[in-house]
């Protein structure tokens, strides 16, 4: 079994039932089934050995995500480009991959140079048959394309790129075993079933599309939404029978704050997941007033895709598990591990490290890179955190952002969790920044909610009062919104370097 194999599942289960669908299409898995198997005839007769590098980039339209899931049966690596992200890193990007071929819509045409690299549109329109996704679909309908024999364990399903906090993005290689593994944890985590529709609101180039292959497996319904517009995210929890949607924390943030929230009612959400950026508490719990039964989390990377860790709604519900990202899923292993490379007991603070399906083969032209990440067979994560009696992972932060202030380790999640209680507090981010007499201090930068007032000082008395000196805010920057990556996630590494004072002398 490959993971494009759950396309079929879903044809056997539900034939004439709405596979993919968007504002003005929906399409059956007999006729989503048909256009991918046509696309992925065209890309082997223009790339007959199997493996070839072809470059996604487009924005969120059904001409995408059928170029994905074309590449996946046509043998071919998928690289997935973001449009979202800079020119100067997405050229580097390909200059290090060097693609055989690139898939882009039109809109994502100034994301990249091209170059020499052939090039096919992903979007809908009337061009040569040649030229565009719709166009060879209609040109190879009817055909069916070779499957290649491929080894699961080391031919490639993708390559994507890592968050690049610091620095050019790492290019991951992730086998077939890693999207089987991925799927197999969804199914048997979140128990989806026929009935279920995921909305794509996040870009399909990232976590939007994962949740597409467990749907299919199942015969479920996927929509695409061309934007994360949170209006029309809830309009599809309401109107259009959403089960099931992968959110960042910000855009959860961005939907609790549409007027009227409070007036309208989702029947049908079962699964609103969060992953890719920590969420506080007291958020966490806002949002289950907003939505209900629904708040489930993962946690994962891209170099052990998505879904190490998950824990479902019913358990985030308890107290006790506020603030965790979850159990180790079934099919991966989940430890600390201390700096001398041992097992930690639980209730230790260490690095989170993993072993299982959902890991990389390794970082594509960085053997040392790779090295690095690999030791002892443990995929080291970079992640600070301690697991409980009960098996519940609760992350510490990044293991480079952890601040040493005066001696005492301060984790920013802690502090972020303290500051987002004050009630004039929409989000905000702790970074450390150099100081002479404490070694580093605790510095934030804050987003207040619309026709809040409070002042810096107000903040760190708050901050005080919950956490104490030592770990409350030396400095507090007032900011009108907080850097983010194409994806959304606040990054803050540039946070710090945009906002960090100078180094105080003493």
């Amino acid at each position: 079994m490959l993971p494009i194999d759950t396309l079929y599942r879903g044809r056997q289960i539900n034939p004439d039932g709405i596979a993919l669908e968007d504002d003005t299409t929906k399409l059956t898995y007999r006729e989503l089934v048909e256009r991918v198997e046509a696309l992925a005839v065209a890309l082997q007769r223009r790339l007959p050995h199997k493996q070839a590098k072809i470059v996604a980039c487009g924005y969120n339209n059904l001409q995408h995500v059928i170029a994905i899931l074309a590449t996946h049966l046509a043998g071919h690596i998928w690289v997935a480009v973001n449009p979202r992200s800079g020119t100067t890193e997405n050229n580097a990007l390909m200059n290090l991959v060097e693609p055989n071929l690139i898939i882009a819509d039109d809109a994502a045409r100034d994301a990249f140079d091209p170059g020499d690299t052939p090039f096919i549109v992903a979007a809908p329109d009337k061009r040569p048959a040649g030229d565009s996704v719709d166009g060879l679909i209609a040109a190879h309908r009817g055909k069916r394309p070779d499957r290649h024999d491929l080894n699961p364990n080391t031919d490639l399903q993708a390559i994507k790129f890592t968050g690049g906090s610091t620095g050019l993005p790492k290019a991951v290689m992730q086998p077939y075993r890693t999207g089987i593994t991925l799927i197999g944890n969804f199914l048997s985590v979140f128990r989806l079933n026929p009935d279920d529709c995921q909305v794509a609101a996040a870009p399909v180039s990232h976590a939007a599309f994962i949740l597409m292959l467990p749907i299919f497996a199942v015969g479920g319904r996927n929509i695409v939404l061309p934007t994360p517009d949170p209006d029309r995210i809830l309009d599809s929890f309401e109107n259009r029978g959403v089960s099931t949607i992968f959110m960042p924390p910000t855009m959860i943030y961005r939907a609790m704050a549409e007027p009227n929230i409070e007036c309208r009612s989702f029947p049908h959400l079962r699964h609103l997941i969060y992953s890719a950026a920590p969420m506080p508490p007291e958020k966490v719990r806002e949002a289950q007033q907003v939505f209900p039964n629904a708040i489930e989390t993962l946690y994962g990377q891209t170099e052990a895709s998505s879904i190490c860790t998950a824990m479902t709604a019913a358990e985030l519900e308890m107290d006790a598990n506020n603030g965790s990202v979850g159990r180790a899923t079934p099919l991966m292993r989940v430890e600390i591990m201390d700096p001398d490379g041992n097992i930690l007991p639980p209730g230790e603070t260490g690095e989170v490290v993993v072993r299982g399906g959902l890991t990389m083969t390794g970082y594509y032209k960085n053997p040392e890179a790779t090295a690095e990440a690999f030791k002892d067979g443990w995929l080291h994560t970079g992640d600070g955190g301690l697991i409980d009696e009960r098996g519940y992972l609760f992350l510490k932060d990044r293991l480079r952002d952890v601040i040493i202030s005066g001696g005492f380790n301060v984790y920013p999640t802690d502090v972020e969790g303290a500051l987002v209680r004050h009630p004039d507090i929409y989000e905000c981010v702790v970074f450390g920044a150099e100081d002479d007499y404490w070694g580093e201090r605790v510095e934030a930068a804050v987003q207040l909610r619309g026709g809040a007032s409070a002042s810096p000082d107000d903040i760190i008395a708050h901050a005080k009062a919950e956490l104490g000196s030592v770990k409350a805010p030396k400095t507090v920057h007032l900011v009108d919104d907080l850097p983010r990556s194409a994806v959304g996630k606040v990054l803050r590494r540039e946070v710090r370097d945009r906002f960090s004072s100078p180094v105080r002398k003493s």
